[in-house]
């Protein structure tokens, strides 16, 4: 057996079942977001080196375990954000909708779930991980009867004009067909059509994106008009969608391809 191998078959993904298990989540967050990204801290999250907010009580806290690690919390080596929408309608907000007008989504009817919050501990950051932790996605998706998940992606850094490749390559690519397309709010709308089409190279400029957006593309991933500086993250967001008819078995050949460095805190 192969080290890969023996990786993925330590490594087990569920639901968090208990407030321990939560905080261990929130705790690996606040390491990524906050001590290694460089995030901003408010002064309460800083004094409980956690990372926090109103949605973590509502929502399904994926998370990947080793249990090589020990039991409970100390097992937790990485996690996903789940919401599904009758959740966020009973809450009366999703996080998106803090950066994105998602009217369209929610007119649209069906099923779907906002992810968010994703990371992994900086020592299981393989290709490996990443499949475990998509496959957890997927059984939560067809368990549930998911037909949509979107969520806000990031990119590193708050000067647009650094992103220029990146963005005007994700506009003029993959921007989501209308009838869903998000946009983003207007107060907090940067334009994302920084260069002609036909300036770009696809591929460099997709080699340029950081390894979830790369991954969610591959899946057939779409974006909203429009991208969302974060300056509490230091980071800029795009608003990605992925239709769940298109996350079929090969999700993990796309994610072996590109989750060297995976790291989102939208």
């Amino acid at each position: 057996m192969s080290e890969t191998d023996t990786e993925s078959s330590r490594l087990e993904v569920r639901l968090a079942a208990n407030a321990e298990e939560i905080a261990a989540a929130q705790a690996l967050r606040y390491r990524i977001f906050y001590d290694e990204m460089g995030a901003k801290p408010t002064a309460e999250m800083a004094a409980r080196g956690s990372d926090f907010d109103d949605f973590d009580d509502i929502c399904d806290h994926l998370l990947v375990l080793d249990p090589a690690r020990g039991s409970g919390g100390r097992a937790v080596v990485g996690t996903y954000r789940l919401i599904r929408r009758e959740v966020g309608e009973a809450n009366g907000r999703f996080y998106t909708a803090g950066e994105y007008d998602i009217s369209k989504i929610l007119a649209k009817g069906g099923k779907f779930m906002e992810l968010g919050r994703s990371c992994v501990d900086i020592d299981y950051r393989t290709g490996t991980t990443m499949q475990v932790m998509w496959a957890g996605i997927a059984n939560y998706v067809w368990d549930h009867g998911i037909e949509l998940m979107f969520g806000c992606a990031s990119l590193p850094g708050t000067d647009p004009s650094q992103l220029a490749t990146q963005l005007s390559y994700l506009h003029h690519f993959h921007l989501a067909p209308d009838d869903i397309r998000p946009r983003a709010l207007p107060e907090l709308y940067v334009d994302m059509n920084l260069a002609a089409k036909d300036s770009l190279n696809p591929r460099r400029a997709l080699a340029s994106l950081p390894p979830l957006v790369k991954g969610y593309l591959r899946l057939g991933g779409f974006v909203g008009d429009g991208a969302v500086i974060d300056h509490q993250f230091n980071t800029t967001d795009v608003c990605v969608m992925v239709k769940t008819e298109l996350v079929t078995a090969k999700y993990a050949k796309h994610y072996d391809r590109t989750a060297r460095d995976v790291m989102a805190p939208s």
